[in-house]
């Protein structure tokens, strides 16, 4: 979030809006400009408008649709994300509705940080700008379970891009398949009969030994080395 000075209140998490259609995006923007803590910085009606908004502003979160004109949601987010310096780039929430569930692994892939759904209440909208913008991934397990049935329905035919997975513990690669079948912190903890403080340490170990940014660049690792397969649990 941007920084500001010891008297100007609240730190603000700038906002990016970028859909086709005028109504969401003026009605996603009255939600967010509505907090005291979120401050929307800019709209834009295509992906190349997104990409150029997001150079010129840095916003923190960019609400990114996955299909729009000129630059469909999911390449503009990659050369948004490409572009950015390290961990302190913005964030991107892809916008998505029950029917484009295809597109959930490939916005993973590109680097996305999770997922709206456009029908999603003013609250849903705030928090999930908030969550995206402390650094966390907002990958429910529903969304989750939808990407392995993607992985199921629909095998890969490139290659497995095959991470240094030994690099891991064995205790960490066995966190690492539980955060890919969709579990929090606390089932894990639960799960593996540990303390949830100890659960945060191994997944923060696996982020810096792997180098990814959250959750989501997590479930791709593990099902793209072939740690987990579809339908395991």
């Amino acid at each position: 979030m941007s920084a500001v000075g010891p008297d100007a209140g609240p730190a603000l998490t700038r906002c990016l809006i970028a859909d086709d259609q005028a109504m969401v995006r003026e009605g996603f923007a009255a939600v967010l400009a509505a907090q005291a803590d979120l401050q929307v910085v800019g709209q834009a009606a295509d992906g190349a408008a997104a990409v150029s908004l997001a150079r010129e502003l840095s916003p923190d979160v960019v609400l990114m649709d996955v299909r729009m004109p000129v630059l469909d949601g999911l390449q503009a987010a990659r050369e948004i994300l490409r572009a950015a310096s390290g961990p302190a780039g913005p964030r991107v929430l892809m916008l998505t509705t029950f029917d484009v569930d295809d597109y959930v692994y490939a916005a993973l892939r590109a680097g996305a940080s999770g997922f709206l759904l456009k029908d999603a209440t003013a609250a849903e909208l705030v928090q999930a700008v908030r969550v995206v913008a402390s650094g966390e991934a907002l990958l429910a397990p529903s969304v989750t379970r939808r990407l392995i049935a993607d992985f199921a329905r629909t095998p890969r035919l490139d290659p497995p891009s095959s991470p240094a997975l030994d690099v891991l513990t064995q205790r960490e690669t066995e966190v690492l398949r539980l955060i890919a079948c969709g579990l929090s912190n606390t089932e894990i903890s639960s799960a593996l009969v540990i303390a949830e403080q100890t659960t945060k340490t191994y997944v923060g170990r696996i982020f810096a030994k792997l180098g990814l940014r959250d959750r989501a660049q997590a479930v791709v690792t593990a099902y793209e080395s072939g740690l987990v397969t579809p339908g395991e649990r």
